[in-house]
């Protein structure tokens, strides 16, 4: 059975956090003499710039309670990081003692899991996909563990394959597994299922990630989510640095959130994109097979991925070359654009099939 204080590190249990007056005062009105800054204001011309000489809301409560609405949870289970990166790095310093815990991941999927692990002196135990389906290896996985294995990454959708993961199987392993599980969920918005959010009721050693880089479309605040049971989240905000969101990012996804038709309206473009390049792709002769996607890219194999990368490079056109990724020989990855970037990026693939 999982029990958070079983796998919490020692140090993390006797830390004692940073707390400032902001933290103790819960008014939003005052004259605020506690934190040394500097009461006359910011040189900045910016529609709110009043606000950028004061520490920003180091709990994010007003972010929190409108994501707490749309994700239908309390905000007591939601955290909010510097990017999904922020979190991934909390987790490694939370659950793994530097030197003598494991994670798993399962190659290929996102590298930050494995750099992360790398920073924190934390070994990575690689559980490869099935080659082909890019499904996880349930029993490998289950036999991997042992008991320094603290965490267990599992993207879905996954990146760079773009495919979903059968419950079924995440269910035994969160099941079977009294460490964290941590499903990463960056590209929820594009694939067909519905996050797994629900499930956090049912599984306390459940962690879910998302971000507002992808379908909210603001990769440029660097705003990730992560939702867990309280006791996990207070984790979290016990190691983050006080203020890890600024006001800027703080305002702007406030404003973000209250636009959520145009944000359904950009994916729903988006993925009948993705369907209508998927069918252009399969139909080049140079193209060996196109997998199937639930994100906001697709991940192509062709006959040269090093040479067509290069070709693409050459006319302007940024793609990821994943070809030296386990189980991606000579495999592209390629982000839906807009529609005028894929016509643009079909005539280009056109021209080097001739």
């Amino acid at each position: 059975m999982f029990k958070l204080e079983t796998i919490l590190r020692e140090n993390i249990k006797k830390l004692v956090p940073y707390s400032s007056a902001r933290d103790e005062y819960k008014g939003k009105v005052g004259v605020f003499l506690d934190a040394n800054e500097n009461s006359y204001g910011s040189p900045v011309s910016y529609a709110g710039a009043s606000k950028l000489n004061r520490y920003p809301d180091p709990l994010q409560l007003s972010v929190k309670e409108k994501l707490s609405k749309i994700k239908g949870l309390p905000i007591e289970n939601i955290f909010l990081g510097n990017g999904s990166d922020e979190a991934i790095d909390i987790l490694y310093r939370a659950f793994c003692n530097p030197g003598k815990d494991n994670a798993i991941v399962c190659p290929p999927t996102y590298g930050m899991y494995e750099v992360s692990a790398n920073i924190n002196d934390v070994e990575v135990l690689k559980v490869p996909l099935i080659a082909e389906t890019f499904q996880l290896d349930e029993e490998a996985i289950l036999q991997t563990i042992n008991s320094n294995t603290k965490l267990i990454f599992i993207c879905c959708p996954n990146n760079p394959t773009g495919n979903g993961v059968a419950w079924n199987t995440i269910k035994k392993i969160i099941e079977c597994f009294n460490g964290i599980v941590v499903i990463d969920e960056a590209y929820i918005n594009f694939a067909s299922y519905k996050s797994l959010i629900p499930e956090l009721l049912n599984y306390p050693n459940l962690v879910i990630l998302q971000t507002l880089s992808k379908a909210w479309g603001l990769a440029g605040l660097r705003v990730g989510m992560a939702f867990g049971s309280e006791p996990i989240v207070d984790v979290f905000n016990k190691i983050k640095p006080p203020y890890n969101i600024n006001v800027v990012s703080q305002e702007l996804v406030l404003n973000a959130l209250d636009n959520m038709k145009q944000v359904n309206d950009w994916i729903k473009i988006i993925v009948e994109e993705r369907e209508k390049f998927e069918a252009m792709l399969k139909q080049l002769p140079f193209v060996k097979k196109v997998y199937k996607s639930d994100a906001n890219f697709i991940l192509v194999k062709v006959d040269s991925a090093l040479e067509l990368y290069n070709y693409l490079t050459s006319n302007q056109i940024i793609v990821r070359d994943r070809s030296k990724v386990m189980l991606c020989d000579d495999c592209l990855r390629i982000a839906i654009g807009t529609k005028e970037e894929n016509e643009q990026l079909v005539a280009i693939f056109k021209k080097y099939n001739k």
